[in-house]
């Protein structure tokens, strides 16, 4: 099972990219968003991978972060959603923007993504609305109102493991940890990440 690639990009396409990892070439199939951010032919790269096995075929699936690829396995839980889809929704939307919009309830952010339509979008959103609080939001998480920055990635997660860890849902969670980091602002720490998310929960 392959976890990981590093090599050079031998090549990019729509959809795939082509590394070379001494001499031997691998096709990987990445998000649009992934592919952009590879750089020129020659370069070093490394992905994380998913690795799918069928009768007929292995694809590679390649992702930029552990966040990216948390959500593609994630998305492929979603009864109608193909590793096609996934990807296509991660073009579209980078994780934390996807979680917003999960969390949000708003299909229609996630029906701008090429092959999803309006059930798939709401089946994404009904099935998923109580998960990601366990997903990591990505380096560019921002605020439903595209205001302001997410809170840091290590002390938002913690403080959702902390309040899911006391009972409550991780979709509530993760609402509540977010207004109080929005509050907080450049002062953002997990012990008032935690206190002032309780308080919200409490009211």
């Amino acid at each position: 099972m392959i976890a990981k690639l590093s090599g050079r990009l031998d090549t990019c396409d729509d959809n795939h990219c082509i590394i070379d990892v001494s001499g031997v070439g691998y096709l990987v199939f990445c998000s649009g968003r992934t592919l952009s951010n590879l750089g020129e032919p020659g370069l070093a790269v490394s992905l994380l991978i998913e690795t799918h096995v069928r009768e007929d075929h292995i694809h590679l699936y390649g992702f930029a972060d552990a966040a990216e690829r948390d959500w593609f396995k994630l998305l492929l839980s979603v009864q109608g959603v193909g590793a096609k889809v996934a990807l296509a929704i991660l073009s579209t939307l980078a994780p934390g923007e996807l979680s917003q919009a999960i969390v949000a309830g708003d299909k229609a952010m996630i029906t701008r993504s090429p092959g999803v339509g309006p059930k798939v979008g709401t089946r994404i959103v009904t099935e998923l609305k109580d998960k990601v609080g366990d997903l990591a939001l990505g380096p560019s998480a921002v605020l439903a109102d595209g205001d302001q920055p997410a809170v840091a990635q290590g002390p938002a997660a913690d403080a959702i493991s902390a309040l899911v860890n006391l009972g409550y849902r991780p979709g509530e969670a993760h609402r509540a940890v977010q207004t109080a980091a929005a509050a907080m602002g450049d002062e953002v720490n997990l012990q008032g990440l935690i206190r002032d998310s309780l308080r919200q929960l409490a009211s």
